[in-house]
């Protein structure tokens, strides 16, 4: 199929942005790496009237860390950030998730912040930001504001984001001492969207395991996070404790059915998944410096 008939604007200012966003409302779509947007586009999913494409749109691809909060511009190409060795070291979650996103000539074009205000629920760059409670930036002609990523996804690829406003940027908090984390995934092939996908931190003080967060991606229609920190695990490899928290998000999720896996097959990958990712970032904290 083709794409419904639609004006094109190319901005190069987040400004001219702006006005097209106030101007159009709903009716405008914004075309950031195209990846998601493209075949949606072609199977007439999305009808606007008008699509901003923002490739051009200076100041969108910046990286740059203050005070632990480490912000990555909305245009940051995913593969830049594959190859970003300062990011690397500040994020490693995310570092160890990007792989798992797409195929190398989709990492070329995919954004960190398109795939963000696309918001698949089997994403894995929203699971990082919702894992790690970082925060998504919005702007518009009205002023700018800073929206948790965990309120932020609303459902599938719905979010918080008015019709007149962009992602600028995303915000996330900087890997801190003692911090371990793991991810892992489950697909199809490599490169498809995750059935499941389960992403962790654990945090590791005085030589105790203090806290640990687990989330969740493919299993409902948006990113889920569980917060674990009201313990002290001394040793921090308790055997138990991962089969014991895995067992425990597995019955308090509400996982999807749909044609690639049942509800129960999604629960059981969520409670493999997370135990796996569990014992790993654990074990990845116990070497953090």
């Amino acid at each position: 199929m083709k794409p419904v008939a639609f004006d094109y604007a190319r901005p190069e200012t987040q400004e001219e942005t702006l006005e097209l966003l106030t101007e159009y409302g709903s009716d405008a779509v914004l075309l950031a790496g195209g990846m998601s947007l493209g075949p949606m586009l072609n199977l007439r999913l999305v009808k606007p009237s008008m699509v901003v494409d923002i490739g051009r749109v200076s100041g969108l691809a910046t990286f740059g860390a203050v005070a632990g909060t480490v912000a990555t511009g909305a245009l940051m190409r995913q593969s830049d950030a594959m190859d970003n060795r300062d990011l690397v070291s500040a994020l490693p979650l995310l570092s160890l998730a990007l792989p798992w996103v797409g195929h190398v000539q989709t990492r070329n074009r995919g954004t960190l912040g398109g795939s963000i205000a696309h918001a698949d629920p089997s994403a894995e760059i929203p699971l990082c930001l919702a894992t790690l409670n970082g925060r998504v930036a919005l702007r518009s002609r009205r002023g700018r504001r800073s929206v948790g990523a965990r309120d932020f996804f609303l459902g599938m690829l719905t979010t918080a984001r008015g019709p007149d406003e962009m992602v600028v940027a995303l915000e996330w908090p900087e890997a801190g001492p003692g911090e371990g984390f793991a991810f892992e995934e489950i697909a199809q092939r490599h490169g498809d969207f995750a059935i499941a996908a389960s992403a962790c931190r654990a945090r590791i003080e005085d030589g105790a395991l203090t806290g640990i967060t687990v989330g969740l991606a493919g299993v409902e229609d948006r990113p889920v996070v569980f917060e674990f920190d009201e313990f002290s695990s001394d040793p921090p490899d308790d055997p138990d404790l991962p089969g014991e928290l895995a067992e425990f998000i597995s019955q308090d999720i509400e996982p999807l059915s749909d044609h690639a896996a049942s509800a129960a097959h999604r629960r059981m990958l969520a409670r493999n998944l997370a135990r796996r990712t569990v014992i790993a970032a654990i074990r990845d904290a116990q070497v953090a410096p």
